[in-house]
This record gives C-alpha cells, sequence and structure tokens, in this order.
C-alpha cells in the first residue's frame, strides 16, 4: 500500500503479505504544527457499533513527565498499553522520540501480544510530530498537520486549508478543523481536548 505523498516515512516494516485491512477509528484526533507551536486535539465521543457510550473520553494525555503529547484513536485499553509502552521506550532511549517510536512500532509489529492492539497513535514533542501504526510505520508529516480516526479527512481538509489561506495559530487551526469534523462524522462530537507545546528556543 503506497503511503500518502504529504508524509515522510521515517521507518515502514511493515509485512508484504497478510497484512490486515486498515482500521476506520470511530473518533477524531488531529495535530498542527506551526510557528513554533504544537497542539493535538481529539472529540470525547466512545461508541460501540451504533450507541454512543460515552461523551467526554480524554483521548490526549502527556507522557514523560509532559515532555511529549499523545493522542490515540480506538480501543481505550490497547491505546492506555501503548501509552505506557511509548512512556518506557522514551526513557530508555533518554527521551529521544523519533527513536523510541521506532522501537515501540518494531514491537507492536512483531510482538504476539501487542500486534493484537487495535488503536492509532500521534505523538509530539517540541520538535517532532509522529504518526504511529500497528503495522510498524512511523511518519511524519511534511506539512506539519496529521490526523487519525473516522473523521480524520475532514480534520485534515479542513485544516490543511487553513494553513494555507489563513494565519491562525496551530491552536486555532486545530480548534477550527475539530468543529468542522465534528459536522460531518457522525462518529466525532463537540466535546474536544487540547494539549499544546512550544518549541525550545
Amino acid at each position: 500500500m503506497a503511503c500518502s505523498p504529504n508524509l515522510s516515512v521515517i521507518c515502514a516494516t511493515r509485512e508484504v503479505t497478510k497484512q490486515k485491512k486498515p482500521m476506520m477509528h470511530a473518533t477524531t484526533i488531529i495535530a498542527v504544527k506551526r510557528n513554533g507551536r504544537t497542539v493535538i486535539g481529539g472529540d470525547g465521543q466512545v461508541t460501540m457499533g451504533q450507541m454512543v457510550v460515552k461523551h467526554g473520553a480524554t483521548k490526549i494525555r502527556r507522557i514523560a513527565e509532559g515532555r511529549v503529547i499523545v493522542g490515540f484513536a480506538g480501543s481505550t485499553a490497547d491505546a492506555m498499553t501503548l501509552f505506557e509502552k511509548l512512556d518506557a521506550k522514551l526513557s530508555q532511549f533518554n527521551g529521544n522520540l523519533t527513536r523510541a517510536a521506532v522501537e515501540l512500532a518494531k514491537d507492536w509489529r512483531t510482538d504476539k501480544y501487542l500486534r493484537r492492539l487495535e488503536a492509532m497513535m500521534l505523538a509530539a514533542d517540541r520538535h517532532s510530530l509522529l504518526m504511529l501504526s500497528g503495522t510498524g510505520d512511523v511518519l511524519a508529516p511534511d506539512e506539519g498537520i496529521v490526523s487519525i480516526g473516522s473523521g480524520s479527512p475532514f480534520a485534515l481538509a479542513a485544516a490543511k486549508a487553513l494553513a494555507q489561506h489563513t494565519e491562525l495559530s496551530a491552536m486555532e487551526i486545530a480548534q477550527r478543523a475539530m468543529e468542522i469534523a465534528s459536522q460531518l462524522c457522525i462518529y466525532t462530537n463537540t466535546n474536544f481536548s487540547f494539549e499544546e507545546l512550544v518549541e525550545s528556543p
């Protein structure tokens, strides 16, 4: 499967054969990196089948003593496991997010337990913005905007348009993109949460 042209592949270790079909997780998570600031935001809806079971779930977390922001789409329990694994990798590699993410992606694809986890992640520190998947990919968006979840096409399109044609901040772009996604994706609500990092001078 070809990667999106707006993403740089840092590590692609997925198997060519017997791949699972890509999953569309019922939520919207977006990340925007602009003018020295990185924002990850998401909605709060949790859906089981055709039923909404929770409106205010928090899908954005800070790990590594607040130095890294992560957001997830997929199973909450699986995402929590991945957050813990990423936190441990960050400790192991002295806070190097790219190295930690690559090592986690390797484990995620090959470990008998981890490869069953159904989630996707966005992770950012003051310098890097990455998307991680269970197929072993670690991707960095060329334009500093990336989204995951069922509402991601709407949020991504809105954020890119806003970034290209306005001078809005990263936070403002993320907020408006989430508002648009929530109007179009039935699995995305308006209980948004956002976390922001500022690049070191």
